[in-house]
This record gives structure tokens, C-alpha cells and sequence, in this order.
């Protein structure tokens, strides 16, 4: 399904995809916590990657689990 978003359009399945795949691992490795809520700042790691012309759904779900635990590292 593609979604209009201003004047650029995303894909959501990809995307969806993406966090279901990172979720997922962070999950299972106790890096976010087991629920059924979004995990917002994966999220926008991911649509912004996507943005930014990261299209494949593998790439984009193991370079969000890298930055996300990057950042988690700094924080």
C-alpha cells in the first residue's frame, strides 16, 4: 500500500516490514520491552532511512537495530 506523505509517497509494507523484523530481534535480545506498543524512535529510524532512498526491507530492519542500539549506547 503506498501512502502519501506531503509530496512523497511511502511504501507501508516495507516499512511495516522493516519494524516487524527489528522489533522483533530488539525484542528478543531484552533491548525493548515485550509489548505491543510502538517503540516510536525505531519507528522513526526506519521512515527515515526509507526517506532517504533505503528501500529493502532486510537492510533497513538491520541498520535501524544497529543505530537504534547505538543510540542506546549514548544515551
Amino acid at each position: 500500500m503506498l501512502i502519501e506523505r506531503g509530496l512523497q509517497v511511502m511504501n507501508v509494507e516495507v516499512v511495516g516490514d522493516a519494524y516487524a523484523i527489528a522489533s522483533n530481534y530488539l525484542r528478543k535480545t531484552g533491548a525493548i520491552a515485550d509489548s505491543f506498543e510502538t517503540e516510536e524512535r525505531l519507528l522513526e529510524i526506519i521512515v527515515q532511512m526509507f526517506q532517504h532512498g533505503e528501500y529493502n526491507r532486510i537492510r533497513l530492519a538491520n541498520k535501524a537495530i544497529a543505530k537504534f542500539n547505538a543510540d542506546t549506547l549514548i544515551d
